[in-house]
Formats: structure tokens, sequence, C-alpha cells
């Protein structure tokens, strides 16, 4: 009986084997995890370890990005010499009285003295052509190229453009010529690393690096030369170099520097390159920039504008002014029927962020092109969506400058007056008018600005000054002293003020206008 229990079945004996290798095979599995977690427990201070290694090989990783890339780029980057002819001065003097002095005559016959200078450019191009700024080369006799080879070669201007202070170069090589490449300034973000490259003081092919602290940086008068702004080392002899991202690529012309002792100060300018390239394109196809032309002067919305008018944000441009062409014809925007006061928000179905935006979206289109514009029109005290279109002109031809705001005399009087404003106002009589040409123009005459006035707290190229003409504010037509106060009167601190000026602008023998915008106090 008890055999009987001992004995098993051959279907046992197979679940037996089954089941002692699936114990096994769990046994693994779990060493093999073990030995898994262990690995990981045990290499975490390794992987620290290597994430210190790797911050401390940081330096010295952004040194050798610098080494390749100052290696690759600099062969493309020239030395400029300029040689300036001596002016002579006519001999004026009257000898007849004079006491002969030896000394004195052989100084005056010694020959005048060319001048130099020195400047940095790059080559755009592997036949010879380099970009450099209009002011390296602006009145030179001779100009002489170095390359970082040694070689050296004379250069002839194919052409300059006096808005971006760029000229480009031409020189004749029996070679082709390393070339530096345009990167996309508008890609540039503050913080990025960049190569300053030129000639300092004459010391070619020096190298400086820093960072983007700012871009479209305004230093000018010029609506084409909106800034990269970097603390890399520019100084004298850098102007014409270029402003080189960590692709090796230009991204901008070294052209200024903001200092009060002449050298660097912390702050430099690059033109951007995608300007830049536009503008070497125009010269190298047809020797000259031409741009689009709309014959209007402008002005941004500000925030002040945007509350009066109701806008929904501030963005636009105001046109305050529409100059006759120099020719005497009539202009793109006077044919299209844009009128003063117009806010011009779209070009093309693009929209238009403020003046400076505008202009250079007109500039870049081609003369004799149609455009499509989105303006507002302020009728019977609601702005009205219109669309227009305008063949455009040639800037070159046909003014110097589409936001050029007339200069004025900053004479100001140190007088009472009867608002916080600051401003003593008197209404159009006809000797004002016929003294100051005033002719079809309503409103109030500004006799004088308080100095102590919230007017003269404003920028002096904004400010209402003396002579000028109070037309409207905030929408509403100024016809007397009465209409004047009580518009004030109804102004709290705090709200926006849009204040519309005319006066006679004598160099172009007519009545110009302009916005002035500010809050209230």
């Amino acid at each position: 009986m008890f055999d009987s229990l001992n004995q098993t079945t051959d279907a046992e004996k197979v679940l037996l084997r089954k089941l002692r290798v699936w114990i096994a095979a769990l046994a693994a599995v779990c060493i093999l995890a073990g030995l898994g977690i262990g690995a990981i427990l045990a290499g975490r201070p390794a992987v620290a370890q290597d994430g210190l290694q790797s911050a401390s090989r940081a330096p010295e990783a952004l040194s050798a990005s610098f080494v390749e890339i100052a290696q690759r780029v600099e062969p493309a980057v020239v030395n400029i010499d300029t040689t300036q002819a001596a002016e002579v001065e006519p001999d004026n003097e009257d000898k007849t009285e004079r006491t002969p002095n030896p000394f004195y005559d052989m100084l005056r016959r010694q020959p005048p003295r060319p001048t130099h200078g020195v400047g940095s450019g790059f080559i755009i191009d592997a036949k010879g052509y380099i970009l450099t700024n209009q002011h390296v080369i602006e009145g030179a006799s001779r100009i002489t190229i170095g390359l970082l080879s040694g070689e050296r070669y004379r250069a002839r201007v194919v052409g300059t453009d006096h808005d971006t202070d760029l000229a480009v170069l031409k020189i004749e090589a029996d070679k082709e010529l390393p070339v530096m490449k345009f990167g996309d300034s508008n890609a540039a973000q503050v913080g990025d690393w960049v190569l300053a490259i030129g000639s300092p003081f004459g010391l070619e092919q020096t190298v400086t690096a820093g960072i983007i602290s700012k871009k479209d940086r305004d230093t000018t008068n010029s609506s084409f030369q909106r800034f990269l702004q970097t603390d890399a080392a520019i100084n004298r002899g850098n102007s014409g170099g270029p402003l080189v991202n960590m692709h090796g690529e230009a991204i901008g012309v070294n052209s200024q520097i903001a200092t009060i002792t002449g050298d660097y100060n912390g702050i430099g300018f690059a033109l951007p390159s995608n300007e830049a390239k536009f503008v070497t394109q125009q010269i190298l196809a047809q020797g000259k920039v031409r741009r689009g032309f709309l014959g209007v002067r402008l002005e941004s919305v500000h925030g002040e504008f945007a509350r009066v008018y109701h806008l929904p944000e501030a963005r636009g441009a105001v046109v305050v002014d529409m100059p006759p062409d120099r020719s005497g014809t009539v202009t793109p925007a006077a044919k299209a029927g844009i009128q003063l006061n117009d806010v011009i928000i779209e070009l093309n179905g693009q929209p238009v962020q403020d003046s400076n935006d505008l202009i250079a979206k007109v500039a870049a289109s081609s003369v004799g092109q149609t455009v499509s514009l989105t303006l507002l029109r302020d009728i019977d005290g609601k702005l009205e969506r219109h669309t227009v279109t305008a063949a455009l002109a040639d800037r070159t031809e046909s003014m110097s400058s589409d936001n050029e705001v007339p200069s004025r005399d900053k004479t100001e009087k140190d007088k009472s007056n009867s608002t916080r404003l600051g401003l003593t106002l008197t209404e159009l009589t006809a000797k004002i008018i016929e003294d100051n040409h005033l002719n079809g123009v309503k409103g109030l005459y500004v006799k004088s600005v308080d100095p102590n006035g919230l007017i003269a707290d404003l920028p002096d190229q904004t400010r209402v000054q003396e002579g000028e003409v109070i037309t409207r504010i905030n929408r509403i037509p100024i016809n007397s002293l009465a209409d004047f106060q009580r518009a004030i009167d109804a102004l709290k601190p705090g709200d926006a003020v849009v204040l519309n000026v005319s006066r006679y602008f004598r160099p172009e023998g007519r009545v110009t206008s302009r916005i002035v915008q500010f809050t209230y106090q």
C-alpha cells in the first residue's frame, strides 16, 4: 500500500520539471534585477561627477568654438587703408607789410601732406567684392585692401548707400577669394555670443567676443539704421568689419560705438545683415540702391493716441504730413487719396507696427510696385476702415526721408500761462497769419512755452514749439481760446492727449504738420 503512495505518474513528473524550471527562471530574474538596481545606484555619483566635469569643460568648449570660428572666417576679413589728398589752402596773406622770416617761409614751402585713415571690411563675393562702411572710404583718393595673406590691392568704389552708411568695393585678384556668408540677423537673440573682427587702431585681424545686448537699437535719425547692440569691443578702425555669430556667419556690419571719449566704452552697434544684404544686392545689380517711396511723413501710434482714438492696441503709423515731390509731381500717397491723420495699419495684408516698420516695408518694395494700404480715417468722430492702392515712386529721386521731421527752433521764453500745459496761446489774427505764412491754417498760435510747464518736460524733438499752431486736441478742432480751454478743463490726470500742430517750414516754403502725444499730469 505504501509503495503505491510513493509512486508518481509520468504526468506528475513533467509538471515537477516545469515547476523547477520556472523557479530557476524566477531566481535568475531576481538576481539580474538586483544587479541592475545596484549598478544604477552605484552609478549615480559617477553621473554627478560627469556633470561636474562637463561644467568645468564648458569654458574650454566655448573657447574652442571661438578658435574654430575665428580661424574659419578671418581669411575673408580685410584691412582698409585710405588716403585723402591734402587740400591746398589759397595764399591770401598780404605780404607787403610782413617782415621777412626765413623759418616761417620754410614752413610755408612744405608741401601739403595727405591724410590717412584705417577701417575694416569683409569679402562678400569670391570675385573680389568687399562690404564696408561708407564713412570708412568717404573722400578717399586711394583705397588699399590688405588680406590676411599679406597681399595688398587697390580698390575701386562700386556703389554707396548713405541711408545705411554702407559701401561696396571691388579689387582685381587673379584668384577666387574666401567669402564671408551672411547669416539671418532676424534670428539673432539677445544673449547670443558674437565675435567682432577688424582692425581697431590699425591692429589687423583683431578678434573680440561678446553678446548681443539689444536688438533694433535706434541711434540715428535714419529709418534704415536699426542696430544690433553688442558688448564685443569695437573701436576706431573696426568700422566695416563683420559681427559674426557662432555659425561663422556675418549677422552685422560693425558701424558705431557709444562713447564720450572716442574709444570703446562697452557698447557697440552693428547694422543687421538682412539690411546689409538688401543694400549689397541692389548695388551689385544696378550700382545704387532704389527704395520704394510713398510720400508721407509719419509718426508712430503711441499709447496716448490709441486711447484718444479708441484703438484696441498702440500699433500703426499716423500720416502727419504729405510733402510735395521734389519735381513738383503728385506723390504716390496723394494719388492714392491718403489724407492727413490717416492711421495706416497694414501694407499688403501685413500688420504695420509703427512708423519705422512702415517705412522699412515700403523701402523694401520695388520702385513702381503697386501696394495695398489699409488705413483708419476719422470721419465724424468714428474711425472708418479704408483700403487704397499706391504705385511706389523712387525714394532717392523723390525725397530724402519719409519721416524726416522739419527742424524747429528751440527758443523758449519764461512766461506764465493759464494752463498746466505751459502754453501761452493767442487766436490767429491777419497779422500773425501774414507774418508767419499761415494762410489756410485754423487754430491757436503758440506765443511762448513755459519751461516749468508740462509741455517743456517732453523730449525736444516732440514738444510743442513757439511759433506753431495747435489745430486740434484729442480729435476736436480748435478755433478759439474757449475751445481749447473747454478741452483742457475736461482732462483728468492720466488722460491721454494728442495735439495736432502746424507751422511754416521755411526750407520747403510751405506749412507742415505733426502730432504731439503725451499723458496729462
